[in-house]
């Protein structure tokens, strides 16, 4: 194509996205508003309410929202799963909303650079004046202050925060325990006991994807959390070992891992569509019985997976099992650890806004003890009731009268099950895991040597973010390909070293060398 044609699709492809964003809102709350212009705010649906409503407006926390704020908002909504294409698309335009929800440490760059180019606010002065409870959290919280601000110290979001260390870990294997013991096996703890686990799901229950792992975005996804990889003793990306950055798919362990992907796929134990198996058709495999076990949360998975089952057969079980090791015995190195300050629900001030002070005391409004409830409890008397100090669910998420799951409700009435401007509540998940299987999934999930080896999401210079941004958009391209080719048999095993070579020749060493910098720093301000 040439550079003309390439430069016309592109200019049609950005107007194919403005023109399927929707913009929506509630009509003005209170009388005293109505001439009022409402604020601006993009942001991208969550997946749960999505299966309930089409429009962020439709959605009645956002309702509840701007009647506690006295706000108005008009929605700015991106067509989905095309976030990261619609966000250029709209930093470019003419017409930038006041509010911006995105993974900010994703921007070309990093945060700082998004100041720099013009797109958002630096917030450190507005939130001075303007955000006093967000201010007063992150003084009594020095350990997340670091996090929320670039290399150069720069505010500029308002983040979602995980405010307990039970919150970190949600996800982890997943099995048919009624087939297992209908079988007479034991819960997996080691790769050969999964083999034999899987082997026997394939051939006595006729499971045609015995495993099955999310593969969009990229292949094997669904082990992002150390699952299976982690009995070779590496991650699938970035970690810290015995204070070194090291990179999974450029150590030696990660050829035995495609190794075992290889051997499984070739035996017809894992998903033959692996690399394009999302949300819905991994839901659509365990609970149909094309699939025994998979990788996922104890809400999304067990929570709605179990149920289900069970109106189908009674007897139906899932159980959590360890994160797999080589040897019986063996504490797993890996597992799923959210990081406390999470990438997704920041919410940005845009710097062409007209409306700062009303658009961070409105962002504010999250990490206040009222905007606390809100948003992880949604409205009193409404979704919850207060029994003895403690916000209590109503059947309005237990028993929803439109037949709605809990991760819908939650997601209708709450923002506690995903992300945002606030602080996460530990009181949310108590009630959402109500089934015995998902509380003990936790527990199960949370024994690893996880912590000692999870890399923060360190906070970058505009130049690291820059140089580091373009190494890995070709690294991740050329591991996603390899690992694709030699998992489906397409490559021969012995390719795997030249292929590391072609790493080096990308640049992975320097990444590491940036990433190594800017733990030092970090771990320097902690001390």
């Amino acid at each position: 194509m040439s550079h003309r044609n390439r430069r016309l699709a592109a200019l049609l492809l950005a107007a194919a996205l403005l023109s399927s964003c929707t913009r929506s809102g509630p009509e003005p709350v209170g009388p005293d508003r109505s001439e009022d212009e409402p604020l601006s705010y993009w942001a991208e649906l969550n997946g749960n309410a999505a299966s309930a409503r089409s429009r962020i407006a439709e959605v009645p926390f956002f309702d509840d929202w701007q009647e506690r704020t006295g706000v108005r908002l008009k929605f700015v909504q991106p067509p989905s799963n095309q976030g990261r294409e619609a966000i250029s698309v709209l930093l470019a335009s003419d017409d930038v909303p006041d509010l911006i929800e995105y993974e900010w440490i994703n921007y070309p760059g990093g945060p700082e650079k998004a100041i720099q180019d013009g797109h958002i606010l630096r917030l450190n002065e507005a939130m001075e004046k303007h955000a006093p409870n967000l201010t007063r959290y992150l003084r009594e919280h020095p350990d997340i202050d670091k996090l929320v601000r670039t290399a150069d110290g720069s505010y500029y979001a308002f983040p979602f925060i995980r405010g307990d260390e039970r919150l970190l870990t949600y996800q982890g294997p997943i099995v048919r325990k009624d087939w297992l013991d209908e079988l007479g096996l034991p819960v997996p703890e080691t790769i050969g006991d999964w083999e034999q686990a899987l082997t026997a799901f394939k051939e006595r229950k006729g499971a045609q994807a015995p495993l099955t792992l999310l593969g969009t975005t990229n292949p094997l996804n669904g082990v992002e959390g150390g699952a299976f990889i982690g009995a070779f003793g590496i991650a699938k990306g970035f970690y810290v070992e015995e204070g070194k950055v090291r990179f999974g798919p450029a150590e030696p362990g990660y050829r035995d891992f495609l190794q075992l992907m290889r051997s499984w796929y070739e035996k017809g134990l894992l998903d033959p569509n692996f690399a394009a198996v999302d949300s819905v058709t991994q839901d659509a495999s365990m609970t149909s019985g094309r699939s025994g076990a998979s990788v996922w949360n104890a809400g999304a998975g067990i929570g709605s997976w179990l149920p289900m089952l069970r109106k189908q057969d009674s007897d139906a079980e899932l159980a959590a099992a360890p994160y797999p090791v080589l040897r019986r015995g063996d504490r797993p190195k890996f597992g799923q650890r959210a990081p406390a300050v999470g990438p997704s629900g920041a919410v940005a001030v845009s710097a062409r806004s007209e409306r700062v002070e009303e658009a961070v005391r409105l962002m504010d409004f999250g990490y206040g003890e009222e905007g606390h409830m809100l948003f992880n409890f949604g409205a009193e008397g409404k979704s919850y009731e207060l029994r003895g100090g403690y916000p209590a669910y109503t059947d309005l998420i237990f028993a929803n009268p439109e037949q709605l799951s809990m991760p819908q409700t939650l997601a209708m009435y709450t923002r506690a099950s995903y992300f945002g401007p606030f602080v996460q509540d530990i009181r949310y998940q108590e009630q959402y895991f109500r089934l015995p299987e998902q509380r003990e999934a936790v527990r199960i999930w949370s024994n690893t040597d996880a912590e000692e080896h999870a890399l923060p999401n360190l906070p970058l210079t505009e130049r690291e973010s820059l140089e580091l941004s373009a190494i890995m958009q070709e690294v991740q391209a050329a591991v996603d390909e390899m690992s694709l080719k030699l998992v489906l048999g397409i490559e021969p095993m012995a390719a795997f070293e030249s292929w590391r070579g072609r790493l080096e020749a990308l640049g992975i060493g320097r990444a590491l060398a940036i990433q190594q910098q800017a733990l030092e720093r970090y771990e320097g301000a902690a001390r």
